[in-house]
């Protein structure tokens, strides 16, 4: 059936086929939301009772901050080909995230007993701290796995695909194994894996909002330098850009991206934040200044979205945001293929 509609498509007045085909599909889906309206305007008055929570009120927050950090750098990720860097690192975000709350059940009595009694009492404080504050031991080791990824990548004979699969499984498997050796951390990974609104702290909130003002400030300041080294960088290179630099910049801000953002989206789902917004407004625009526009735009709009619905169907927060990013994706890609058939 999908080789007879290609031959139809691709026949003698293809296009106007083309055309027609996604034309109907989008009033279809214009008729059925037009029908809904009594039922989405319902739901949107009763997230408007759940803003008044304040959990929420730091999801919104944080999230807007990161979906405009994952947005701006998907752009150049996906037109580097760099997009399986972002699936890698959130794997090894979940090992550094489950070693470091693992930490919470050192204690000073589980320590050897020739260690001095104050150094002892000093180190189970220290993984205490870790443990209820987890993202600052994540985020530096994520941000070394990057740079480790990067130089691999550049300076070995382990490439591409094959650095990127070695460090992920190998963390993913280190987080596997711990979750299965420590116990009640059933519901913690759970969260860690797919995402909630309800995981952040007062303090991985303000250091959340810290990180991303960072990445997107970096952004803006080094846009020229970032848009050279995109489209091509062995021009940048005889200009007398440091290519090299940059291209590190932008390992160690997704990196930082992927941290920040986990909390909410999941190790497993956080990297789709960073590729779908940027595959969304490809289909439609060509111009980097616009692709970078509209995926700020979708990437918010989404997330916003995402987690209204994530609210009232009681789904994870980063399956609903995907879900949101993936109808947006289908919307835009009939958009574009209307656009091109005209």
């Amino acid at each position: 059936m999908a080789r007879a509609l290609e031959q139809w498509l691709g026949k003698k007045g293809g296009r106007a086929r083309t055309a027609a085909v996604c034309g109907a599909i989008l009033i279809l889906l214009i008729a059925l939301a037009l029908g809904n309206l009594p039922a989405i305007g319902a739901a949107v008055a009763e997230m408007g009772a759940y803003l008044q929570y304040r959990f929420i009120q730091r999801a919104l927050i944080v999230g807007a901050l990161v979906a405009l950090c994952a947005a701006l750098l998907g752009v150049v990720l996906v037109l580097k080909r760099y997009s399986m860097i972002g699936d890698g690192l959130s794997h090894v975000g979940f090992g550094a995230l489950t070693v470091a709350v693992s930490l919470g059940t050192v204690t000073a009595e589980a320590l050897p007993g020739f260690l001095p009694e104050g150094f002892r009492q000093g180190l189970a404080g220290l993984c205490t701290g870790i443990s209820e504050s987890p993202l600052a031991l994540t985020l530096a080791v994520v941000v070394l796995c990057a740079v480790l990824l990067l130089r691999l990548s550049q300076n070995s004979k382990l490439r591409g695909d094959a650095a990127i699969a070695l460090i992920s499984t190998s963390a993913l498997a280190l987080g596997v194994i711990v979750t299965s050796t420590v116990n009640g951390m059933n519901i913690d990974v759970y969260n860690y894996m797919f995402g909630s609104i309800l995981a952040m702290s007062d303090a991985d909130v303000a250091l959340s909002v810290a990180l991303s003002v960072v990445v997107l400030a970096a952004f803006i300041a080094l846009y020229p330098r970032i848009f050279s080294v995109t489209f091509d960088e062995s021009f940048a290179r005889a200009t007398g850009l440091n290519a090299g630099v940059y291209n590190l910049m932008i390992a160690v801000l997704t990196a930082v991206t992927i941290v920040v953002g986990m909390r909410i989206m999941g190790t497993m789902l956080i990297s789709s934040l960073i590729i779908f917004p940027a595959l969304t407004s490809m289909r439609v625009f060509s111009r980097f200044r616009a692709v970078v526009i509209s995926s700020a735009i979708v990437s918010v709009v989404c997330l916003t979205a995402g987690i209204m619905l994530s609210c009232l169907t009681s789904l994870p927060a980063g399956a609903g945001i995907v879900a949101v990013n993936l109808a947006a994706f289908v919307l835009f890609s009939l958009i574009g293929a209307l656009r091109g058939a005209n």
